[in-house]
């Protein structure tokens, strides 16, 4: 197959980060959400690419009502309290009108019609496969909650980003997790990067090292790790669920870093440009609300990416796919998979 850009926003809301921070501290990203989406789909549209939102389905609920008939029963046991995202709900609003933080159900609709993207799975609750006190049998129900909530928009879920891309596909604890996946239809997911800085397997551990702190913002502006693009056929020798990692995360516009704002970008179009050349998957990703603050600016970096884009697929045939788009593409040149 020629080379192929492949984009995943994790698209969560206040439910990727209340254990952090409260809607109050991070208000203006999460208000922007809706601007940013708006004009994601308008340029995504302008320039050819195709995005991938895997999204949290609480964010599917129409009122609380709605949310609550869709709630496991085996609800996680995570021995870190915070981590629980159903203590919220009788503190949040009835609905999207009410509570624009922890429901989405309309900028979900503005997707789906938009006709060219596709709409994955974040989990049901922003589970967290590697913390302690979860059970798979909780992952199972929490899945299969996700999968349910998104059919009355007649939304099939066929890709999975894990939470914290906590999953390894090569970990034996980690497979069964896979294999719910499959059990539930869902045929692909976001691998971690392959460098060595990118593959831990806990977060506690990553959280007692500094030199994985250091070293990952650093390699967003500077090649520490290489181009991070894959050839699909060697990563998938024996998987369960055919595995799309990612290359880079797009960081945000930092204002107090904007002079490095141009290395950031030549690192990713460098990349690409090798995807492209080697007929190799760049897939970049990121969270909706991230470009909640500095919006202009950060849409002015995408816009550049996206321009790179097409000149590479003039030059390469370079394309943009959905997982789940790649995956069938895979399949199809790949009748053994």
């Amino acid at each position: 197959m020629v080379g192929h850009l492949v984009i995943s926003l994790d698209f969560e809301m206040h439910w990727g980060v209340f254990e952090n921070k409260t809607v109050n501290d991070y208000r203006e990203n999460l208000e922007n959400v809706n601007k940013v989406i708006d004009r994601l789909l308008e340029m995504s549209d302008k320039y050819g690419i195709k995005l991938t939102f895997s999204t949290v389905g609480l964010l599917f609920a129409k009122d609380k009502s709605d949310l609550h008939n869709h709630i496991p029963k085996n609800k996680p046991t995570y021995l870190l309290k915070k981590l629980n995202p159903y203590e919220l709900i009788d503190l949040n609003g009835n609905d999207e009108s009410e509570d624009p933080f922890h429901y989405a159900l309309s900028k979900i609709r503005k997707i789906k019609d938009n006709g060219n993207h596709e709409i994955g799975t974040h989990t049901f609750s922003h589970f967290y496969c590697h913390a302690l006190g979860q059970t798979i049998e909780q992952f199972d129900e929490d899945l299969n909650a996700a999968i349910n909530i998104a059919k009355p928009l007649k939304i099939n879920i066929n890709s999975i980003v894990f939470p914290k891309n906590q999953i390894n596909p090569d970990d034996e604890v980690d497979k069964p997790y896979l294999q719910i996946c499959k059990k539930y239809g869902i045929t692909s997911f976001r691998g971690k990067e392959k460098s060595f800085i990118y593959n831990i397997h806990s977060t506690k551990k990553y959280r007692n090292f500094f030199i994985f702190k250091a070293l990952k913002p650093l390699d967003a502006y500077f090649n520490i790790t290489g181009s991070n693009t894959y050839n699909l056929e060697e990563i998938n020798k024996n998987s369960i669920l055919f595995n799309i990692p990612s290359s880079r995360f797009l960081r945000p516009y930092n204002t107090i870093l904007k002079f490095f704002e141009p290395l950031k970008l030549r690192r990713i179009k460098k990349a690409m440009t090798y995807a492209a050349k080697y007929n190799e998957v760049y897939h970049l990703w990121w969270h909706p609300h991230n470009f909640g603050s500095n919006l202009d600016e950060n849409l002015e970096n995408l816009e550049t990416i996206f321009k790179t884009y097409q000149t590479l697929k003039q030059a390469h045939g370079f394309q943009s796919e959905t997982m789940t788009g790649l995956t069938e593409k895979y399949k199809k040149t790949h009748i053994q998979y």
